[in-house]
């Protein structure tokens, strides 16, 4: 049997579930078919909501849409979360990443939780994760997510070298002369290209993909897509245009991976270049931040970023973005990489924070932010996290 709600005739109204959904359906119509066949009775019946932290956390970290089905299932393991009640784990992780487990919320399954579980896999052995979801000792459970820590900060570094090594290879990439972007280096993890693609496709808005060795003489490549650049489907047609071209290719809409020969990485870079200059108008190169224009002053507190952290924001539903002019009275560059700014507008001055971000701004700037409370020394303040910024 196979159980898809994206085959056709699947009655199933949520298409956008992630494999930890539609396992977690199957076992609720196994329950409801074992206490039809008089196994057990509503009262001695297995408890299933208690893997609702583990079908939340699988639902974000897999970055499917959060259409109304899968933020019910998001929203209900949060609050377990929150009230205490997950797997060992899960807790353990929490604590690792420094995040309070009662304050959980989708943001924190995508960065904190999420990327600790998933470098195993990327650069030692899954099993480690998988163990540390279903272990019910805590001690294990804490040991083993010390180890995902020391991995993740393994990964972290390797992809900071690897960002480095790619931005080195596209010195002199023309953005305006480029509808895609592929690179290869001989040194690079297969386990990290699929997140340097990420930060390069974020950095130049550009469908990218990045290639590692591979076994003897083939080579991975992991993409990323931007919105109305369908990732599958132009693999698909380079396939079709070149034949022999890629050895296998597999995705979806946003990311895919493939292999290929060492020897045809030009020709794949060309052929995929005129994918995207057949699909890619220049309008859809450009990035467009969306917002939701400007925010009353009496919005700018803490009651209110309360309000808008109780719900469930993700992939397909954003959080807010507002946006407004402000006066930029001071601004400094923290350890390196980061903008700290005071903005003033009516009187009233906020701490903003522009992260990965060194370029100044004028006097006077136009910014996209989101709310966000800082606590520091016991105190709760507001502060802006700056989406996008330009001089006004």
């Amino acid at each position: 049997v196979i159980v898809n709600p994206n085959q056709p005739d699947c009655g199933f109204p949520s298409k956008h579930l992630a494999g930890v959904g539609v396992v977690f359906y199957v076992l609720l119509a196994l329950r409801a078919e074992l206490r039809r066949r008089g196994v057990f009775d509503a009262q001695s019946q297995p408890k299933l909501d208690n893997l609702l932290d583990l079908v939340a956390l699988g639902t974000v970290a897999d970055v499917v849409k959060l259409d109304a089905n899968n933020r019910i299932l998001v929203a209900q393991g949060i609050k377990r979360m929150r009230a205490g009640r997950m797997h060992a784990g899960v807790a353990a992780l929490f604590r690792v990443a420094g995040r309070e487990a009662r304050n959980a919320s989708p943001f924190d399954l995508g960065f904190a939780v999420g990327p600790r579980l998933n470098a195993a896999g990327r650069l030692e052995d899954m099993a480690l994760g998988i163990e540390c979801l279903t272990t019910d000792d805590e001690g294990r459970a804490w040991a083993i997510a010390q180890q995902l820590n020391e991995i993740n900060l393994k990964r972290r570094e390797i992809e900071a070298d690897m960002q480095d090594t790619a931005l080195l290879h596209l010195d002199d990439f023309q953005p305006a002369a480029s509808s895609t972007i592929a690179v290869f280096d001989e040194g690079w993890h297969q386990g990290v290209i699929g997140i340097v693609a990420s930060r390069l496709k974020e950095k130049f808005y550009r469908p990218t993909i990045t290639f590692a060795p591979g076994g003897v003489g083939l080579i991975k490549g992991s993409g990323r897509s931007i919105p109305g650049f369908h990732m599958r489907d132009a693999l698909d047609l380079v396939s079709k245009r070149v034949p022999g071209l890629i050895d296998k290719f597999g995705g979806h809409a946003m990311a895919a991976g493939l292999t290929i020969k060492a020897e045809h990485f030009d020709t794949f870079c060309e052929a995929f270049e005129a994918v995207g200059r057949a699909w890619l108008s220049e309008a859809q190169l450009e990035r467009v931040v969306e917002t939701d224009g400007p925010l009353e002053d009496e919005f700018y507190s803490t009651q209110f970023i309360e309000l808008c952290d109780g719900q469930v924001w993700g992939q397909g539903f954003a959080p807010p973005v507002f946006c407004d002019e402000f006066r930029v009275m001071s601004q400094r560059i923290l350890k390196d990489k980061h903008l700290k700014l005071l903005l003033e507008k009516n009187g009233r001055r906020y701490d903003a924070i522009w992260f990965g971000h060194t370029d100044g701004l004028g006097e006077r700037a136009r910014v996209a932010f989101r709310l966000d409370a800082n606590e520091y020394n016991g105190v709760t303040k507001v502060q802006l996290l700056v989406e996008h910024a330009e001089p006004a």
